[in-house]
């Protein structure tokens, strides 16, 4: 469970109990300005110490968590079996294993957190829109094997009022759906005040993708970074900031099971 002072949101999905998931704010840890306080990411210019220590917080905080896998995320579609005892270069993840976290980053992007209805696999997405664009969601479900059995949950992103793309990245998403998708595709972006340029909502166009490939279990959305700088990160409005983290597992023993 949080401290007294590390502040978690927890998703809003009837996962298993089994079935652990939770996001990081940026309340709680020991971070110093502009990072402050609870960041995550190792890779943002933030001392090292404080990441690592923050990092052994979260573990410490979670029942039933023995270590966390990290990645090197690069806005692919890479998806790869977690492991704790090294970095892979990935922007999806996905264990069976108890005890073993499924991490995600971000500070705008989207994180997804999947689950297999009966809890015997977990899984994490960064989907900030080049991956979600080029298929990461679609790759990670493929862990699953059966889409209808999966459950997924949307964390805190973007929100469409503050999502600003240019045109270029309307046409891509258009391409990229499906035939019978891409009328609602082109209906997640609105038109902005700048010319050529669209409001995006990253929560319609991953709901999109997601069921073109059979999820249907699909909660969250909703929670916008940019708007809420006292909870979450947000690249988009600060430049130089932390990063979230968006964690699932399954729960292993207290001992580290």
């Amino acid at each position: 469970m949080p401290s007294s002072t590390t502040q978690f949101l927890k998703p809003d999905w009837p996962a298993p109990a089994r079935v652990a998931a939770l996001v990081t704010t940026r309340l709680g840890g020991v971070s110093a300005e502009p990072f402050d306080s609870f960041n995550l990411g190792d890779h943002v210019g933030d001392d090292v110490a404080a990441v690592a220590l923050n990092r052994r917080q979260l573990v410490a905080d979670c029942a039933g968590l023995s270590a966390v896998s990290w990645l090197n995320q690069v806005h692919g579609t890479a998806v790869v079996d977690a492991d704790a005892a090294q970095l892979q270069t990935a922007d999806g993840q996905f264990t069976r294993q108890s005890g073993l976290g499924c991490a995600v980053m971000t500070a705008d992007c989207l994180p997804v957190l999947f689950c297999a209805a009966d809890g015997s696999q977990v899984a994490a997405a960064h989907a900030g829109w080049r991956g979600l664009c080029a298929g990461v969601l679609e790759q990670t479900v493929a862990t699953f094997g059966d889409a209808s059995h999966v459950l997924a949950w949307l964390g805190p992103a973007i929100g469409p009022v503050n999502f600003e793309v240019g045109a270029e990245v309307r046409e891509q998403f258009i391409d990229a759906a499906q035939a019978q998708q891409r009328d609602r595709t082109d209906a997640s972006f609105a038109p902005s005040a700048r010319a050529n340029h669209f409001l995006a909502n990253i929560y319609a166009l991953a709901t999109l993708r997601l069921q073109a490939v059979g999820v249907t279990a699909i909660f969250g959305g909703g929670l916008c970074t940019v708007a809420d700088p006292i909870r979450f990160y947000s690249f988009r409005r600060d430049g130089i900031t932390g990063r979230m983290a968006s964690l699932i597992y399954i729960i292993g023993d207290d001992d580290g099971a």
